[in-house]
């Protein structure tokens, strides 16, 4: 075993290559990614004349499944803090896009839905966030792709849910 306490020739071994390059290390890989995901998900919903952030579309995405949950259920559904989701929720209400009611079972408690432009909005940028998941991870083949793709709900802990997240960003 190595100082980590991981066998030399099983997953994380340790090499002379990996102590000295984190180029290679899970987190800088999927921090690497992230930026290349962001950074292409950004451009292409931009030229097609969207004005909308990962998270705003995220945030679109999951209100569409899930109409009427509160601002809770949202950070739950789009892994983000409660904060962020705060600010997310102000601009898309201010953009006309996701409308806050009163819920029906709790008079204090604000549920969200899409307004009519925001499921327009989110019906008409789907199929490019569908069409730009490919150059997210190029070189790659389809069944690589897919393979990718488990691998990475798996170790997220979403294992059955690879389909589930279009946008992926």
């Amino acid at each position: 075993m190595g100082e980590t306490g991981r066998e030399k020739n099983g997953p994380g071994a340790d090499t002379a290559a990996e102590a000295t390059d984190s180029a290679g290390m899970p987190g800088h890989l999927i921090r690497r990614l992230h930026q290349i995901s962001t950074n292409v998900f950004a451009q292409r919903v931009r030229a097609a004349g969207f004005d909308l952030t990962p998270v705003q579309f995220a945030a679109l995405d999951a209100l569409g499944h899930r109409p009427g949950i509160d601002q809770a259920g949202l950070a739950e559904a789009t892994a983000k803090d409660r904060a962020t989701v705060g600010a997310v929720v102000d601009r898309l209400v201010q953009k006309k896009l996701v409308a806050r009611e009163v819920s029906d079972r709790d008079r204090r408690a604000r549920t969200l839905r899409l307004t009519p432009g925001g499921a327009a909005l989110l019906a008409e940028v789907l199929p490019v966030v569908r069409a730009l998941q490919a150059e997210i991870l190029p070189g790659l083949t389809e069944d690589e792709y897919r393979q990718f793709v488990a691998l990475a709900a798996k170790a997220a802990g979403h294992e059955g849910h690879e389909g589930q997240d279009p946008g992926g960003t």
